[in-house]
């Protein structure tokens, strides 16, 4: 196996660690999510109506949902994305999630500058070979 081949499989597979914990750490708003809840419903009142105002736990709630799907979505587009590193397909795709991974600080960055260096090298371009057609054209 060449040296390209073996950093693409390699890459793939810290694309599956950081997955995992991108979405591990996805579900830290849960907590978030479950205030918002309670602040909606009313369960945390002390029966003095001096409570937050209703508003305030739909906000509460909205941006516990939007952090859960933002870091969900980036959790599958990594997994999609080591998939598709492992069978040298869809190369734009690659690129473009190793971009996005270098938001997510610290390991997503690391992750996405060392998948673009090795994505730029023609030698690992030509690796890569047109998706299929769907209808098989």
């Amino acid at each position: 196996m060449n040296e390209d081949a073996q950093q693409l499989n390699l890459l793939a597979t810290f694309h599956y660690v950081v997955a995992v914990m991108t979405a591990f750490i996805g579900c830290f708003p849960i907590i978030h999510l479950v205030v918002g809840i309670a602040l909606i419903t009313g369960q945390l009142d002390n029966n003095r109506g001096d409570g937050p105002p209703v508003w305030f736990g739909f906000m509460f709630a909205a941006m516990a949902l939007m952090a859960i799907a933002m870091m969900w979505a980036m959790a599958i587009a990594l997994c999609m994305a080591a998939g598709r590193l492992k069978s040298r397909t869809h190369y734009t795709f690659c690129l473009v999630v190793a971009a996005i991974a270098c938001i997510f600080m610290p390991f997503g960055t690391v992750l996405g500058v060392f998948t673009i260096i090795v994505l730029m090298r023609p030698s690992v371009q030509a690796l890569f070979r047109p998706p299929d057609s769907i209808l098989g054209c």
